[in-house]
């Protein structure tokens, strides 16, 4: 048995209003196939490309190692010239991610290759960030601190994506004051036996191709598996839903401070509690 997920809408193109009443409006994610063909990045933007323009930063680096009580929020567990890891991404799979990486204050350069698109949201215009991976890296099962609207655009090769809405949150195995699931759940081949709860759970998933964009809904969870080396860009939009605007607030002013406090306080004793505290809050929804 697997997860219970259904194919992402895919479009060719679409317009503002047609996205604000299809999909923004209901929350619903979809995937464009074919609306940033006119940007230069388009036709630019591979790992080649980026090695040529910016293989002399030195990037943070990121793997699936589980949450340590002495990793400080979103801490790297490595650094590399970004040639380098162009280099190890080409030649064999490695599990070394890079997140959150701003280009905008990295390589001002590459702002000239894209453009801000008009989906109808207000779009946060210091926060393009990138994101690479090797063939099989992942990021664990999580949401967005901010739970914004998030476009993300992918380019060079295949990358999977399973989302779920906040309403699945009683199925997933949730980690309390975090944004996270449990790290040992393989989402791209759950053991459902171990982990019974997640049949109940309605999901959503696709492949992304270069030049893509896939549409995620405010707090939407994602996992993203690299199927062969290549990078995302995300824009965002701030939540529009107040609930979900309270809790972004409350995420960023409130759990995350007193995560980082307990973890001083209790080291790795509150990081397993808040793993066995995942499993008994979801067993009554298995």
């Amino acid at each position: 048995m697997k997860l219970n997920l259904q194919d992402i809408p895919r479009v060719k193109t679409i317009t503002k209003d047609d996205f604000i009443k299809q999909y923004f409006k209901p929350q619903k994610p979809v995937v464009i196939e074919k609306f940033i063909e006119d940007w230069p990045a388009y036709k630019k933007w591979n790992l080649d490309y980026i090695k040529t323009v910016a293989g002399d930063k030195t990037v943070p680096l990121y793997d699936d190692r589980p949450v340590h009580f002495k990793d400080g929020f979103n801490q790297a567990h490595a650094t590399m010239k970004m040639s380098d890891y162009v280099d190890l991404l080409k030649r064999e799979p490695t599990r070394y991610r890079i997140f959150l990486w701003n280009i905008l204050k990295e390589v001002p350069q590459l702002q000239k290759d894209f453009k801000f698109p008009d989906f109808g949201l207000r779009l946060m215009k210091k926060l393009p960030m990138l994101f690479f991976g090797g063939t099989d890296s992942y990021t664990f099962m999580h949401y967005d601190i901010d739970l914004a609207n998030i476009f993300h655009f992918h380019f060079e090769g295949k990358k999977q994506c399973i989302l779920f809405d906040q309403k699945q949150n009683p199925y997933l195995y949730k980690v309390p004051f975090a944004l996270i699931t449990r790290e040992d759940i393989d989402f791209s081949n759950p053991d459902l036996d171990q982990w019974p709860a997640l049949k109940n759970a309605k999901g959503w998933v696709c492949n992304l191709n270069h030049g893509e964009v896939l549409y995620m809904p405010e707090g939407y969870w994602h996992y993203m598996r690299y199927l062969t080396p290549g990078f995302s860009m995300s824009l965002r939009a701030i939540a529009r839903n107040p609930k979900n605007l309270g809790k972004a607030i409350y995420n960023v002013f409130a759990m995350r401070n007193i995560d980082n406090l307990m973890r001083r306080l209790k080291g790795q004793k509150w990081i397993d509690w808040k793993n066995k505290k995942a499993i008994h809050n979801t067993q009554r929804f298995s």
